[in-house]
């Protein structure tokens, strides 16, 4: 049975890892998206697939380039604490 200062050290530590993870694709999203809202201003083109293609291509581009950050990240994560804790140790 895990210790409560355990569990929720563990659990606090599991969401600055998903943060940091999440961090690269969510602030690409959110430039991407600014950058195309104002184009759509300026320009008064009110096409829908305007904003998701370019948005998605964007993110499919930072996931590809930042996977190995992420893996890396996570494996140590699971390597680190969540290991032992399931070893028991």
């Amino acid at each position: 049975m895990l210790e409560e200062a355990l569990f929720y050290d563990t659990l606090r530590q599991g969401l600055g890892v998903a943060i940091i993870t999440a961090a690269p694709i969510l602030a690409v999203a959110l430039v991407t998206g600014l950058v195309i809202g104002l184009f759509q201003a300026l320009t008064s083109i009110q096409e829908m697939t305007l904003t998701f293609v370019p948005k998605l291509l964007a993110i499919v581009a930072v996931f590809w380039v930042s996977m190995g950050f992420m893996s890396e990240t996570l494996i140590s994560f699971f390597q680190m604490q969540l290991v032992p804790i399931i070893r028991g140790g």
